[in-house]
């Protein structure tokens, strides 16, 4: 007789999965042939075991239902690629100082969370060598995408408390508590930093970059589910390019929102939001100086990876 046993994928490595028990404790299971077949089973799946009578040997038997989804396209082999699962929360890390931050970068890491499903959160790191930058706009200019913003200086997490925005360090764990993160930032910004504090000390971390944003090759190795006493870390690796060169240009706009609501009142459906741009809504619209500068700024990431993404032939992003 076999007992079917829930649990979750902590950790993925061709054939084998390492998978965490309701008591905790992890085991080893394989999967059977046409279970391996493309990214049936990946980190974070919550998966059904079995171990039979006599044996010690786990066998996953079902993967269930999905509540979300990391992944890219592969243009190359015009395949699905799927690193991660039921993640259900993504936090974009920017640095204020080095590296300097940039809306671009920011805006295309939203892009991602729009199109995976997963609910965005934007951390401003090093927030102790704030000087030029106006942080206080670049919070509110998420605002209207439901986008909460938290300043924090991981070099002194424990006793920083902010100066301009009203979420700090406190706040931020309120939010990580009991969830499933993945952290996204350029190299340099401060991800294996923050996370160590947030674990309170008690986790060393030695994390890849796992979203440095360029263009790249597509690399899957590994992938781990790590349990820190606030919340869950993915570690994805394979994703270390963030190249968007997978989406199609015409579906860009809806992975904006905010500019697809205003883009719904040009008077021509082909309009390509230029400021010559005949009965564009963009530019023929009396806002406020706040509103004109944030729409603007997204508009301008926007139009920066239709460029990028219009290089790679449509036909060849195709599933």
């Amino acid at each position: 007789m076999t007992d079917i046993i829930r649990a979750q994928v902590v950790r993925s490595s061709q054939r084998q999965f390492s998978c965490k028990l309701a008591t905790g404790e992890i085991i080893d299971a394989t999967a059977k042939g046409n279970q391996l077949k493309g990214d049936s089973i990946v980190v974070g799946d919550k998966v059904e075991v079995s171990i039979m009578d006599g044996s010690k040997d786990y066998q996953i038997d079902k993967v269930c239902e999905r509540e979300s989804e990391i992944f890219r396209v592969s243009v190359r082999e015009q395949k699905k690629k799927v690193t991660a699962a039921n993640c259900n929360l993504l936090v974009v890390l920017s640095s204020v100082s080095k590296p300097a931050f940039k809306q671009g970068i920011v805006d295309r890491f939203l892009v991602r969370a729009c199109q995976w499903g997963i609910r965005p959160i934007v951390v401003f790191n090093k927030c102790d060598q704030l000087e030029d930058l106006d942080l206080e706009f670049e919070s509110k200019r998420l605002e209207p995408l439901g986008v909460e913003s938290f300043e924090i200086s991981a070099l002194e997490a424990n006793d920083y408390r902010p100066r301009i925005l009203k979420n700090g360090w406190d706040e931020l764990q309120v939010v990580l508590k009991g969830r499933t993160a993945i952290f996204l930032g350029q190299s340099g910004v401060g991800k294996s930093r923050t996370i160590s504090a947030l674990s309170g000390g008690t986790v060393d971390l030695r994390i890849h970059e796992v979203g440095k944003v360029g263009k790249g090759s597509h690399t899957t190795t590994w992938s781990e589910l790590i349990e820190l006493p606030l919340f869950d870390l993915i570690d994805s690796p394979g994703i270390r390019s963030f190249s968007l060169e997978d989406i199609n240009p015409d579906d860009l706009l809806a992975l904006f929102p905010d500019l697809e609501e205003v883009a719904t009142r040009c008077k021509f459906n082909d309009c390509q939001h230029e400021e010559n741009s005949k009965g564009c809504a963009f530019h023929n619209n009396d806002w406020d100086e706040f509103t004109k500068r944030r729409i603007f700024s997204r508009l301008r990431s926007f139009s920066r990876i239709v460029e990028e993404v219009s290089q790679t032939p449509v036909w060849s992003k195709k599933l």
